[in-house]
């Protein structure tokens, strides 16, 4: 179990964990609690426009998860334009919470796809600013090249659509994402149960993000638990080497020195 607790290291900050976890859609603050501590993240992004982290007056998610305890990673979910997602990961700053932020710019309603282009925009005006960038985008080794060059901590390709929890649609592409930058790279959005999740950290990827497939959940909590061995089997198959496919049967007993 040493091999996959090495910590996994952003921004000079260690996690044992690779798994990150999602706020919001859960029936109470207290479930959402319950599900990151089953979940075994150490990492949680908020959303800094639909959960409440800024109104200290009323009932907040901070007081059910400490940001003392867990790294609060506030995202710029339900912007649509580069200009939109700026605003809000500067407002997280200027709350206090952090300078870390995942960034999400939307390119429609319907498919709910990114918008590539504001994303690598507003990304280059972030990492100036001295923010530590997740930006999350399709998964286009192209785009990610240009995303690491731009300065962003991570790349985060989606594994589907957000909320289509299809699962790994283009495995081939992640690879060639792998292949292609040097930085972390996080599955986000798609990811349905934890077989996904375990086949992203058998490609061989840093991370997996989730909030939905967790949230979602018949039993949120047991769902969590199950994401949490999801990522840790995923990362053990991946460092252990799987044997190579064949196109035909080979014999699990050699048969040199059979008796005939």
């Amino acid at each position: 179990m040493t091999v996959i607790n090495k910590p996994f290291v952003i921004d000079g900050v260690e996690f044992q964990s690779r798994l990150i976890v999602g706020t919001g859609k859960y029936a109470s603050f207290e479930e959402n609690k319950q599900a990151v501590i089953a979940s075994g993240a150490e990492c949680i992004t908020v959303a800094v426009r639909r959960v409440n982290i800024l109104d200290h007056a009323s009932e907040n998610l901070l007081d059910y998860i400490d940001p003392k305890i867990y790294k609060i990673l506030p995202n710029t979910a339900g912007c649509y334009t580069a200009d939109e997602a700026i605003r809000t990961a500067r407002l997280a700053r200027a709350a206090g919470i952090t300078n870390w932020v995942k960034l999400e710019v939307i390119g429609d309603t319907k498919t709910l796809l990114p918008d590539n282009e504001a994303t690598l925009e507003a990304t280059r005006v972030l990492v100036k600013e001295g923010f530590v960038v997740f930006p999350y985008v399709s998964d286009d080794p192209i785009m990610a090249k240009k995303l690491q060059d731009a300065g962003a901590a991570v790349v985060m390709p989606l594994a589907a659509p957000i909320g289509s929890w299809l699962g790994i649609r283009n495995p081939y592409n992640i690879q060639l994402i792998l292949e292609a930058v040097s930085i972390p790279v996080i599955v986000d959005a798609g990811v349905g149960t934890a077989s996904d999740a375990a086949m992203a950290m058998e490609l061989g990827c840093d991370g997996v993000l989730m909030n939905t497939a967790i949230a979602g959940a018949k039993n949120p909590i047991l769902m969590a638990e199950a994401m949490n061995n999801g990522v840790k089997a995923g990362r053990m198959a991946y460092l252990a080497g799987r044997m190579p496919r064949k196109r035909y049967a080979q014999a699990s007993s050699p048969i040199e020195g059979m008796i005939e």
